[in-house]
């Protein structure tokens, strides 16, 4: 490609929603340099990271790899790029991981092929691609500039941006490529198995707040959802003053067997009824919550105060506690709490002993402002 195709190209792939995180070792480092030099760089990268020594690579996969240079470790790049992307973007915004992994011309001969293999992955979509080069036909710059031309192609590809046909390979070089494509049933399990982090239904009755970085998250089982649900998370908005609300449902519980994929369906549809935004994790617990969505607003009840501290919830070690919650904290997490009845009493968060070092985390939401002695739990057990 020119130099004007690949500024065109990259200004098509700016100009989509579509937003990224590339993990790249041992080649196609002109690519980012393509994307970062054409303005509008900050609509698609979110983050890149060059893994280069195999240390740096062991820490990222948080395992040695069985080969440096694989397909298999491109489309492990590409998932864990994928995860870090969900969670640095806004809800709603489709993300993207890149991975890529060659082994290109070097000062020293090489005995193997010259090759690199590159990998995409979407919510619904993994592309995977080796591409074998022939020796000598090229320095390593020129392969550089070839592997970042194949890796540009590839995110164009993925952001649905129209893309050359023309080969950028010579008659003895080969691309080997396949794809996999996942329903919604397949993305589900991909959730509840670990692979992915979370899956994000964005159905947002007001569109103004698309553009909010700081979450304002409602957590909970919604089995049913219900009117105190939905007032609670408006209130907790105007406390906060700004944010993208949003509702948080683990399909895993530290008490109880994980939901099925038809559970997760069936709860999903009634905030599609309601057209608010809900957020399926696999986290039951605020301290890994944090760590998946960093500087939100958690808005809980009086009783989970009551729950988050006490010492009887952290192995009875106070000590336990106080280290798992200041995590919550570094993390510029925060709690917005609205009264709740508590063992058949009306309680605000003031009513807690919080211990010095966490009091800031917690917002209260005056008791004026939202009462509602409303539950799930005696929604379905007057439907019994």
């Amino acid at each position: 490609m020119t130099e004007a195709c690949v500024r065109v190209l990259v200004e098509a792939v700016h100009s989509t929603p579509l937003q990224a995180v590339l993990y790249l070792s041992g080649g196609a480092s002109k690519a980012l340099g393509w994307l970062m030099s054409v303005p509008g760089a900050t609509n698609t990268v979110l983050e890149s990271v060059i893994p280069y020594s195999r240390v740096s690579m062991i820490q990222l996969l948080d395992k040695v790899p069985t080969h440096y240079c694989s397909e298999q470790t491109a489309e492990e790049l590409a998932l864990l790029a994928y995860n870090r992307a969900l969670k640095l973007s806004n809800p709603g915004v489709p993300v993207l991981g890149v991975g890529f992994t060659g082994s290109l011309a070097s000062s020293c001969p090489k005995f193997g092929d010259h090759r690199f293999h590159l990998s995409t992955r979407t919510s619904n979509r993994l592309w995977v691609s080796t591409v074998t080069l022939s020796k000598g036909l090229r320095t390593r710059d020129q392969e550089d500039t070839l592997s970042s031309h194949i890796l540009l192609k590839a995110i164009a590809n993925a952001c649905k941006v129209p893309v050359s046909s023309v080969s950028d390979l010579s008659e003895t070089e080969t691309q080997d490529e396949y794809e996999k494509q996942f329903n919604e049933d397949q993305q589900l399990e991909q959730l509840l198995n670990g692979e992915i982090c979370f899956k994000i239904y964005p159905f947002p009755s007001d569109a103004k707040t698309s553009n909010e970085e700081r979450k304002i998250i409602l957590s909970g089982a919604f089995n049913p959802l219900h009117d105190g649900h939905l007032k609670l998370l408006e209130v907790a908005v105007s406390v906060c003053g700004s944010g993208y609300p949003c509702f948080e449902l683990s399909a895993v519980n530290a008490d109880k067997p994980p939901l099925s994929v038809s559970e997760i369906k069936d709860r999903v549809k009634q905030f599609e009824k309601v057209g608010k935004t809900v957020i399926i994790s696999n986290q039951p617990y605020f301290y890994k919550k944090a760590e998946l969505f960093p500087g939100s607003a958690f808005v809980i009840g009086a009783d989970t105060v009551a729950r988050l501290i006490n010492p009887k919830y952290y192995d009875g070690d106070y000590k336990k506690m106080i280290e798992i919650l200041n995590r919550c904290k570094r993390t510029g997490c925060t709690f917005v709490v609205g009264g709740r009845n508590v063992d058949g009493v009306f309680k605000v968060h003031e009513d807690f002993d919080i211990p010095e070092i966490l009091k800031e985390m917690f917002v209260s939401i005056p008791a004026e402002r939202f009462r509602m002695d409303i539950s799930s739990t005696e929604i379905r057990r007057r439907g019994m």
